[in-house]
């Protein structure tokens, strides 16, 4: 520690200075005995000495450490240079802490989403089956046209698991996270999300328990007594953290399952999801809790996703092409996909090995483009911010010659003053970027909430991580670093004589040329950024403004999961009518529908339509159609109209001729011309070819994906049932549609009376059923809009700070432009110039540094177009509007920034500027 000290010790400038001075009086006694009197001797001690001050400064140089010392000298002259600039200072932090507050907020959440791995043992070594995200309820695992497999069934994956070497570990997980009634002994029922896994789910992820124990495989054989993990997010919220949740038996779906164990903090399941799993439940245990729609033991539904743990030194690449293998293989000794023309597309399957370390990627493929583009904004708005700085540091570089000139005559060093002038701005940098991670913590909660609005538990948190950290660190000192060096590098680069004639002289002409090539440049960037938020603002606009193809006024929306309380198919009849019968009788009310999902709903069902005489391959997506299964009222509830035919009636039920009502989009793809009425097609490839006809014809409506437009749609009745299927995923599929998801109701009145009114009545029917969120059919839809929304928002608030910053740039420049001119404004005003011209030559000047950066914006603009075209709806990529919209504003701004600096030069007394001539 010893030998350490002196390095960070800082040594005292007065001991330096007095050894210097008893060095000098050492000298002139020599001098004076040699015969010289004391004043001859002490100007001759200072001629053989020279410059004190001089060697002062050269003496510290030599004798300070530099890691320490003339570190915190050039700190402490920062400090006292920014108190005594206090605007300055607040004005330059303020910039950078939006600029890299900004970046830092964006770049939280791309982290969070898109560069996160999974927090387990050695993620490098884990694969994913496929490499793209299905969240079906399960499909024949055929669907993508060039072969791609990405999901898989329960009979597959023990065969890969029995015949993989190359895997340590291979793991199965349901597709799509659902919800559960769950109730704990003596406690209310809860709607909670869970998911099927394997037994070796955790050990594959190398996963430890917090408390109690994880899944093994022996919870996950046939006959295991039913158990369940829960996640430590769960645990604390729903229960408190209390350790008498182990070992208790649960009722899930109305059946027994022990809690096990929960599992460990940091862990959030297989996948970064607003909505993570509080469950995790071995797939032995899929029967009993799914009863009637289990899919466990169906060879041909595919509902998993798979992740291993790849062996050390086996080649992906050849493991991928043993896997793709396998599976054509066991593919072809299954009945079901050698039967109904499947074997061509069996052929042509394979598996994509996939790195897994970020798990299933579902957020990251829906949510990854917009994130860019905001990523791309925000360091727009950086650089619009820095560009604002280096202007700032430059014309406080300029006005500080003067002192620098005096210094470096006095003999300081270039390089010292320029040193001190870089960490001035590093410390502005240091405390910018400070200042900006709390705009960012800000900011990324604003985001969360507009980007996931509702979501609970989720595993994006707003909390700056240490690679963000280092991220805002390292963006705050680049800054200070690289927009300090050119205003250093002015301030510095004068010889002294030249400066000290005069620092009334004009600004040099490098240094205007930089000054407005940063406005311009600022100007520029602008003008991207508002055209940005024109765009995505146009864009959201008529997104919200589309017709939809059905009423939203007075309608309401219900979620119920009938399946989560236990109701099989034979219950479900008696169900429905008592929920129509009890709602349609409240007050206000005016229709009520059932339906297996609403308009815009997440996930639409999706069959293949197929007509009598007709051969269509079911993976292609010619013969996809939209499939709602509703109750009588469903179509005038939602404001659907009837153009043709009839509607669903309460006459389509069990023994009635099997019928469906389908759209506009449908008649023309499938029907063509001449009368639909009366015409039939099947929905169930081969088995039920021509078994429907179609009574009615309803308008188009927009049901799933904006930008897709109206697809084609069929809606068949609530109680009529498809009873001569024999392939068992069309049975589970056919049982599967009448399990609805949401009540819509037409009511008149208050919406909060309505809720209360509605979960009243079902509680009195059952209050084992769980009802989820309630909302108005307005919000319904706006929550599609989510992501646009927030790109439109915050694509706005940037363009609006970029302007901001474009008027903070502007006036900085007009302002040091009237302080260098002010005896020229002067005297012309003496020889009759009048206010009017000295305000407008200032304004015209800020409007043509404007005009330049619009035309550099404007190409940018166009070049740039391209890249957000898919993103819009309804409006061009180049717009004209709102390029003129931006230049407007811009011109706008430019002219207020300058007309206080242009009145202040305009007040000059001419008097004044003679005398001092």
């Amino acid at each position: 520690m010893r030998i350490l000290r002196p390095i960070f010790r800082l040594r005292r400038y007065d001991d330096l200075s007095v050894s210097i001075r008893e060095h000098l009086e050492e000298k002139i006694d020599e001098l004076m005995d040699e015969g010289l009197s004391r004043e001859e001797a002490e100007q001759a001690a200072r001629r053989a000495f020279g410059n004190v001050a001089l060697l002062e400064e050269r003496s510290r140089e030599a004798w300070q450490w530099p890691t320490a010392e003339s570190i915190f000298a050039d700190i402490r002259y920062a400090v006292r240079q920014l108190r005594r600039s206090p605007g300055y200072a607040v004005v330059v932090i303020l910039t950078m802490a939006l600029g890299i507050g900004a970046n830092t907020a964006i770049f939280t959440l791309v982290h969070e989403i898109l560069m996160r791995r999974l927090p387990v043992s050695d993620p490098a070594q884990l694969y994913r089956l496929g490499d793209s995200y299905d969240d079906c309820c399960f499909t024949n695992g055929l669907e993508n046209a060039d072969g791609r497999v990405d999901i898989f069934s329960w009979e597959f994956y023990r065969h890969l698991r029995a015949s993989a070497p190359g895997f340590e570990q291979l793991a199965a997980m349901q597709a799509g996270i659902r919800r559960m009634s769950v109730r704990r002994p003596g406690g209310h029922v809860a709607s909670m999300t869970r998911e099927f896994v394997s037994g070796n789910y955790f050990q594959t992820f190398g996963v430890q328990a917090a408390v109690g124990r994880l899944l093994t495989d022996g919870d996950d054989q046939p006959g295991a007594p039913a158990v369940a993990v829960l996640s430590y997010e769960a645990w604390q919220s729903s229960y408190g953290g209390d350790a008498a949740v182990i070992g208790s038996v649960f009722r899930m779906e109305g059946q027994p399952v022990t809690i096990v164990g929960v599992a460990a903090p940091a862990f959030f399941g297989d996948r970064v999801s607003e909505a993570p799993p509080s469950l995790w439940i071995p797939l032995s245990a899929e029967p009993l809790l799914e009863q009637s729609s289990s899919v466990l033991h169906q060879p041909i539904a595919s509902w998993l996703f798979l992740i291993g743990r790849v062996r050390p030194g086996v080649s992906p690449a050849i493991l991928e092409q043993q896997v793709s293998a396998e599976l054509r293989h066991w593919m072809l000794t299954q009945t079901e996909y050698r039967a109904h023309g499947l074997r061509p597309r069996v052929e042509r399957a394979r598996v994509v090995l996939a790195p897994g370390g970020a798990g299933i990627q579902r957020l990251q493929q829906e949510t990854g483009r917009k994130l860019r583009f905001l990523q791309a904004i925000s360091a727009l708005l950086l650089v619009t911010a820095c560009a604002n700085v280096a202007n700032l540091m430059l014309v406080r570089g300029l006005r500080r010659r003067l002192e620098m000139s005096v210094r470096l005559a006095l003999g300081s060093a270039r390089m010292r003053l320029a040193r001190q002038l870089i960490t001035e701005s590093i410390l502005l940098g240091v405390i910018g970027g400070a200042a900006g991670l709390i705009v960012a913590y800000g900011g990324t909660h604003v985001i969360l909430a507009l980007a996931f609005p509702g979501a609970s538990h989720s595993t994006i948190h707003a909390m700056p991580s240490l690679p963000v950290l280092g991220f805002a660190l390292g963006l705050s000192l680049f800054t200070g670093i690289f927009f300090g060096i050119f205003p250093a590098s002015v301030a510095v680069r004068r010889e002294p004589a030249e400066a000290l004639r005069g620092n009334s002289r004009v600004l040099g002409g490098e240094a205007v040329l930089t000054q407005r090539g940063l406005v311009v440049f600022q100007a520029a960037l602008s003008l991207v950024l508002l055209v940005a938020a024109g765009l995505f603002t146009h864009s959201l606009y008529n997104s919200e403004h589309e017709h939809f193809g059905f009423r939203t006024e007075h309608r309401y929306v219900l979620d119920i999961d009938p399946q989560a309380a236990g109701y099989g198919s034979a219950d479900l009849a008696g169900l429905y009518r008592a929920l129509e019968e009890r709602l349609k009788v409240l007050p206000g009310m005016h229709r009520v529908g059932l339906s297996l999902y609403a308009p815009f709903d997440d996930d639409p069902w999706v069959f293949g339509a197929y007509l009598p005489g007709h051969i269509s391959d079911a993976s292609e997506e010619n013969n996809q159609v939209l499939f709602n299964r509703v109750s009588p009222g469903f179509l005038e509830t939602i404001g659907q109209p009837v153009l043709l035919g009839r509607g669903i009636q309460a006459s389509d039920g069990p023994g009635s001729p099997l019928v469906a009502v389908v759209n506009e989009a449908f008649v023309r793809k499938f029907l063509g011309s001449g009368n639909p009425i009366g015409r039939r097609f099947g929905l169930y490839e081969h088995e039920d070819v021509g078994a429907y006809q179609v009574v009615g014809v309803v308008g188009d409506a927009l049901y799933g994906d904006l930008r897709s437009g109206s697809r084609p749609m069929v809606f068949e009745p609530l109680a009529q049932w498809q009873n001569h299927l024999t392939d068992p995923i069309f049975v589970n599929l056919e049982a599967q549609t009448h399990a609805i998801s949401v009540i819509v109701m037409d009511y008149t009145g208050s919406a909060a009376e309505l809720e209360r009114r509605v979960r009243s009545e079902i509680d009195t029917i059952d209050p084992n059923l769980p009802s989820g969120g309630f909302r108005t059919m307005s919000e319904q839809v706006g929550a599609s809009f989510t992501q646009d929304r927030l790109l439109a928002r915050m694509a706005m608030l940037f363009g609006l700070l970029a302007l901001t910053l474009t008027a903070v740039g502007l006036y900085g420049m007009a302002s040091y432009q009237v302080a260098q001119r002010t005896r020229e404004i002067g005297l012309r005003m003496a020889f009759g110039a009048r206010r009017g011209q000295v305000i407008a030559g200032i304004s015209r000047s800020a409007l043509r540094d404007t005009a330049c950066g619009l035309l550099l914006g404007a190409a940018a603009s166009a070049a740039l177009a391209p890249l957000v075209r898919d993103q819009l709806y309804g409006v061009a990529a180049w717009d004209p509007a709102s390029l003129a919209a931006a230049a407007v504003m811009l011109l706008a701004v430019a002219f207020l920034a300058s007309l206080q600096p242009a009145f202040r030069a305009s007040a000059v007394d001419p008097m004044q500027a003679l005398r001092s001539e």
